[in-house]
């Protein structure tokens, strides 16, 4: 990453400019099957890797399926509401604390892969910072083990300490998977996202088996197997440790966005166990039409991993239409992935989650309506929020989600039915968020438009 905060596009995308095949696109490597059944309009259309990473994706995503199914077959309401809760705060802490870490260390490794530089000092850094953060979450987990415990998961001490073995398991992945996509090797990250998830489903599938009733054995899986994935995807990063240059500890800063990011997207769940404790149906139903409704996010993902990179680049070359480009050509991609899988998901949704989560009729066709158009706001901000950060308008973006965050709290706190509140609050939420970056994505480039001259570089990148 430069000076400004531009992220460096990796090595590897580089070199594929220009010659085939591309990362992740290439036969013999996870993703070759799904380009074999995409039109080559439609493959011109993504990053490089987002095939790969897209493959890894949906094994990871059929396996949180089938892990929540068996368990909402398995369990009783009581603990399949814990679980739930557990499940809902794993992500929140994941994706909220852990991945701003691997991002920043996708973004160190690629800038110094590209230009030769050992990557061991920058990857001991992100294992440093990881550790201190899992400090920071574990030292209060533990002290307010019992309140935590009464309050979210009823009296279970034992969830308390799953919740803690979870969110350690989240910083030895992020620290992994940071290094694999930094490196360009859209393949191992590929591969350890699929063997994390056909873990978690061949570990529910093997609890069921037994006969297990417990919430706290189908919590570990949230723990084993990402665990597991890292150690069997591990051997060929290490030869690729070198020793280089030293990397202060502020470089390696994580972003408040995606806190709050993720604070909206788990918010319906815990906000349900908070505001209806004695409803433990309602909390399971609405992590199973969750689950559903997100399943566009699991697409999204690989295509999100690999956007940064080429946002970044045209940004530093300064120019402006294709960054226009990516930015309406994602935008679009969403769009059609939100619709089409959120109209299935409003119409079938409440026969679904029944039959596949076992969950209880509680939840109506309204509900999984917010739910979906929520998923797609919230798509098309992480869409339009990775432009501004390929601009360094971080501040703006904090901003946004901050706004966020205040429509969300401010329709919870309404009157009216908890579920249909908090299901409307997310959507409410996302959208304020995605209107807001659009605003600021458009004055940027109507104020680069003004000030454009011969000059390579004439975005606006000051915002820190």
């Amino acid at each position: 990453m430069s000076a400004s905060g531009v992220t460096t596009v990796p090595a590897s995308d580089r070199a594929s400019r220009g010659r085939a095949p591309a990362p992740g696109h290439a036969p013999g490597v996870p993703g070759a099957w799904i380009r074999a059944m995409l039109p080559r309009r439609a493959l011109d259309m993504l990053p490089p890797g987002t095939l790969t990473v897209g493959s890894g994706l949906l094994v990871l995503g059929l396996g949180y399926c089938a892990h929540l199914a068996v368990a909402g077959h398995s369990l009783p309401a009581s603990g399949m509401a814990a679980l739930s809760v557990l499940w809902s705060i794993v992500f929140l802490l994941g994706l909220g604390v852990f991945l701003p870490i691997e991002q920043e260390l996708i973004r160190h490794v690629a800038a110094r892969a590209a230009v030769g530089e050992g990557i061991g000092p920058t990857v001991r850094r992100a294992c440093a910072l990881a550790g201190v953060v899992l400090a920071v979450i574990l030292v209060p987990l533990a002290a307010a083990a019992g309140p935590v415990a009464d309050r979210l998961f009823g009296g279970d001490t034992a969830m308390v300490t799953v919740l803690g073995c979870a969110c350690a398991a989240l910083a030895v992945t992020a620290v992994s998977r940071g290094t694999l996509a930094g490196l360009g090797a859209f393949g191992g990250y590929g591969a350890q996202l699929a063997t994390d998830g056909g873990l978690r489903a061949a570990s529910a599938g093997a609890l069921a088996l037994a006969g297990s009733h417990s919430a706290v054995a189908f919590g570990l899986v949230l723990a084993v197997a990402p665990l597991l994935a890292v150690l069997l995807t591990l051997g060929p990063v290490i030869p690729r440790l070198r020793p280089g240059p030293p990397l202060p500890w502020a470089a390696m800063s994580h972003r408040l966005a995606q806190l709050l990011a993720q604070v909206i997207i788990n918010a319906p769940v815990i906000s349900v166990r908070l505001l209806s404790p004695g409803s433990p149906a309602a909390v399971g139903a609405l992590l199973a039409a969750a689950v559903l409704t997100r399943v566009p996010l699991f697409i999204f993902t690989s295509l999100q991993t690999s956007l940064l990179p080429g946002l970044a680049d045209a940004v530093t070359a300064g120019d402006r239409a294709r960054f226009r480009l990516l930015l309406a050509r994602s935008c679009a991609v969403v769009v059609v992935l939100g619709v089409a899988c959120g109209l299935l998901a409003t119409i079938l949704g409440p026969w679904l989650t029944q039959v596949l989560f076992g969950t209880q009729p509680v939840l109506g066709h309204a509900a999984f309506g917010w739910l979906a158009f929520g998923t797609l706001c919230y798509m098309l901000a992480m869409v339009l929020g990775q432009g501004t950060i390929a601009l360094s308008r971080h501040r703006d973006q904090l901003l946004s989600w901050l706004a966020g965050v205040a429509v969300l709290a401010l329709v919870t706190t309404a009157p009216g039915a908890v579920t249909m509140r908090v299901v409307t609050a997310y959507a409410a939420g996302c959208a304020t968020v995605a209107v807001v970056l659009a605003i600021v994505l458009a004055r940027l480039g109507a104020a680069a438009g003004r000030h454009a001259s011969g000059r390579a570089q004439a975005w606006p990148t000051t915002n820190q």
